[in-house]
């Protein structure tokens, strides 16, 4: 990545980017010292052959180092209902993992990452390799396992507020 003079003003690119939505997803992980996780926008399909996403997390997150050392992932992409939740994994009233995790039921695929039972889907995953760009790190992530979960409705980030995206009655 180039380090450029001409770079463009850091709030009109966060503008920008408020006006891009995006999905709702909780990244979660095994950590030595229990299950971590955090509320994640910025996650991206790669390629399917073989399945593989990318997610980028800020290094600056309390999760990041957790998510690297554990070299595993679980992408829990939102549904409407999850709109609660969220914010509570972006760190809502700085609650303890623990009591994040209490305020829904969750199960375990291939890597033993967390897995939200209610999630639209989640995507299980080994993170094969990472990058660092500016502030955060891009892990790209080969897909082990998926769950899905109701497609009845979508959970979108867009102009700094939560919408729900609902498929069109055929």
């Amino acid at each position: 990545m180039s380090n450029d003079s001409t770079a463009v003003d850091r709030n009109s690119f966060r503008e920008a980017m408020a006006r891009l939505g995006a999905a709702v997803n909780i990244v979660t992980t095994k950590g030595p010292e229990g299950d971590v996780g955090l509320t994640v926008s910025a996650v991206c399909s790669v390629t399917d052959d073989p399945a593989t996403v990318l997610v980028c997390i800020n290094r600056g997150s309390r999760q990041h180092d957790v998510l690297q050392a554990a070299g595993v992932l679980c992408v829990n992409i939102l549904g409407h209902e999850h709109e609660e939740l969220s914010p509570i994994f972006a760190g809502k009233d700085d609650l303890p993992m623990a009591q994040r995790f209490a305020r829904a039921r969750w199960t375990r695929l291939v890597t033993g990452a967390p897995v939200l039972e209610s999630a639209a889907a989640s995507l299980d995953c080994k993170i094969d390799q990472s990058v660092e760009v500016g502030t955060h790190t891009v892990f790209f992530c080969a897909v082990q396992a998926i769950r899905l979960g109701s497609s009845a409705s979508g959970l979108v980030y867009h102009g700094r507020a939560y919408h729900h995206i609902h498929p069109a009655k055929k």
